[in-house]
């Protein structure tokens, strides 16, 4: 091959974005990755014989480029998307009331589930509806909005606590990882334009139907060997450094010879990639830092016999966000297991496994009645300290974009500016962006004609 090195640091799904963009353009890809296995943030581990998902990783069907990520790497036959959206609201009792779209065109496709929306009394529907109608008309790229919190904006609109508690915070949580009351109000916007507001398709829910390391991680790097990307994986990126007189980079590892590159994607958490940046990539590095993260606890939990019959539903007046059955995902044969996600979750984060047992059985006994009289067999506890940036006011300006000050060395990751909150699909817009830009500044023919 005689087409441009370039050197992919990170195996998220930024960087196997990146990766494959540039192998298919003709580049000689190599991608380095700290750990001994692909896929980032959404990966599965064992534990005592039971494959965990690290999180509960759902996508939308607005999410084009994770889709065909799935597609490029074979894995579509392991997922399912809604053929229309349909979200489970329960309450302790027992009591479900069901989100579902029509097929009017958008925002009216949700006018019906709004007006029988138990869980608000008639009147705070119509006023539910009214904020809904008037965050689809705000321009999301309006920067002033990213001064303001969502939070205050949907109190200006009658929408206060009890609102936001009932309707906007089981939004808000999935999508941004913070509560509506914190997050940027031009994120939100963003979010719930492109999700909910702007089409009647868009937000129906695509599930991972078997574990992610089986859906993601393990079909990405059959994809990429196949596209010709040498691997190393199991190896730190310690610096990058630009070559005198515009000869291209050096990635420095803690083993092994350093790699020479013609171009570089940076595919690292913000921390990491303000850490490994040659000195003048960026302006204010110390930008980077000051995104801040949000965390994201998951409780397991493996009951004897099954509690509920529902495959996914969300919570309301409980600790308990969204429930995901993955007895059949993870290959559980008896009983069923229960994976609760909680976003936002910095309280959760203090909290032991003694005592977010004692939250979380409770919990579930108070949605599902029949857990009360069944034995639970396995409870476990995954933390992700920093699974995202954190979408409050101000975090737009902290966002960069993939080009640095240094021609061939691009920036990956949910994290830069690709106009999406910190998501799956956010992750392979900004690793198609990066790519299309280290390709640019190697003069890669191919380059013109990627995709946006």
């Amino acid at each position: 091959m005689s087409g441009p090195r370039v050197t992919v640091v990170g195996g998220g799904l930024a960087g196997i974005s990146a990766a494959l963009q540039c192998a298919d353009a003709g580049a000689r890809v190599t991608l380095v990755e700290v750990r001994p296995r692909l896929g980032g943030a959404v990966y599965s581990f064992e534990r005592d014989g039971l494959l965990v998902d690290n999180g509960q990783h759902v996508f939308m069907r607005c999410c084009s480029a994770y889709r065909a990520l799935l597609e490029r790497i074979g894995a579509t036959g392991s997922t399912t998307l809604q053929p229309r959206l349909e979200v489970p609201v329960i309450e302790p009792g027992g009591r479900v009331t069901t989100i579902r779209r029509g097929r009017l065109p958008a925002p009216l496709h949700l006018a019906a589930t709004l007006a029988r929306y138990r869980p608000l009394l008639p009147l705070k529907r119509a006023g539910a509806a009214r904020a809904a109608l008037a965050l689809g008309r705000l321009d999301a790229a309006d920067p002033a909005l990213d001064l303001v919190t969502f939070g205050d904006w949907l109190a200006r609109h009658g929408q206060g606590p009890t609102e936001a508690a009932a309707l906007w915070d089981l939004i808000a949580l999935a999508i941004l990882n913070v509560r509506a009351a914190e997050a940027s109000l031009g994120v939100a916007a963003f979010a719930f334009q492109t999700a909910l507001l702007g089409d009647n398709t868009a937000g129906d829910i695509g599930f991972h139907e078997r574990a992610l390391s089986e859906v993601v991680g393990e079909p990405a790097e059959r994809a990429l060997r196949a596209a010709g990307v040498a691997l190393r994986l199991s190896w730190r990126a310690e610096a990058v450094r630009a070559v005198a007189g515009g000869g291209g980079f050096v990635v420095a590892g803690e083993r092994g010879d350093p790699l020479a590159a013609d171009a570089v994607v940076m595919a690292l958490p913000p921390t990491r990639a303000a850490a490994v940046l040659p000195a003048g990539a960026i302006a204010n590095p110390e930008r980077l830092m000051a995104l801040g993260s949000s965390p994201i606890v998951n409780v397991h939990v493996i009951y004897e016999r099954p509690v509920t019959d529902l495959a996914f539903v969300g919570g309301l007046g409980t600790p308990v966000q969204y429930v995901f059955d993955r007895t059949r995902a993870a290959g559980v044969e008896a009983g069923q297991y229960l994976a609760v996600s909680v976003s936002g979750a910095d309280a959760e984060m203090a909290m032991t496994p003694e005592a977010l047992r004692v939250r979380y059985e409770s919990a579930l006994a108070e949605l599902f009645p029949r857990a009360l009289a069944t034995r639970v067999e396995r409870f476990l506890v995954t933390r992700e300290h920093a699974a995202t940036f954190r979408a409050t006011p101000g975090s737009a300006a902290l966002r960069p974009g993939p080009r640095t000050a240094l021609a061939g060395l691009a920036l990956a990751g949910a994290w830069t500016a690709t106009g999406w909150p910190a998501t799956m699909e956010g992750a392979v817009r900004s690793g198609q962006a990066a790519a299309r830009e280290a390709l640019s500044a190697v003069g890669s023919a191919e380059a013109v004609g990627v995709a946006a």
